[in-house]
């Protein structure tokens, strides 16, 4: 586009876009896990905002999909970053789960009203093409490595979430004493 593109050109380009990227094959896809294309994109921009290793993205796609499945909230951070407009935190602390906005996936069931970014492709086809596991939990490697712990049951998925705190613990510990 120009800098000076009429909005309704713009409006045009990008519908016209999206119509191709939706083929019947992916909107099929999105039928057979019960959402429609914008509820994908939805998810996707969670994902895409979630982790930054692809190869973790097909099981953190299944672990949202599960618990979308069986209707538990999403508790995803990158929702609570966007409903904050904080997207440096680094860290969400359980403070912040309190916070009143239709993003609040810790408070709100199902999918937030809008993604929190502009998903990639890439990641959409991720979501549709999810592999089936029972996971329903997941916490970043107390290694720091960018990888995953993913559980099935609430009481694994503490043991894990409390190991990767107290490793930010130390982290944090360390970077205050360097300063």
């Amino acid at each position: 586009f120009f800098w000076n593109s009429h909005p309704e050109r713009v409006y045009q380009k990008l519908f016209e876009h999206w119509q191709k990227y939706w083929t019947e094959d992916r909107k099929k896809k999105a039928n057979a896990l019960q959402l429609d294309p914008i509820k994908v994109s939805i998810l996707a921009s969670i994902v895409d905002e979630e982790v930054n290793l692809k190869s973790e993205k097909e099981k953190i796609s299944s672990v949202y999909l599960n618990r979308l499945h069986k209707n538990m909230n999403m508790q995803a951070c990158p929702t609570i970053k966007y409903a904050m407009r904080d997207f440096a935190l680094t860290r969400i602390y359980n403070k912040y789960l309190t916070i009143q906005s239709p993003y609040n996936t810790y408070i709100n069931p199902g999918l937030p009203p809008g993604p929190v970014c502009t998903p990639q492709p890439e990641t959409i086809d991720i979501v549709l093409n999810a592999p089936q596991t029972d996971y329903l939990y997941f916490v970043a490697n107390s290694d720091f490595s960018g990888t995953h712990i993913y559980s099935t049951n609430y009481d694994d998925h503490l043991k894990f979430a409390k190991k990767f705190a107290e490793a930010q613990d130390r982290q944090e510990s360390i970077r205050k004493a360097n300063q």
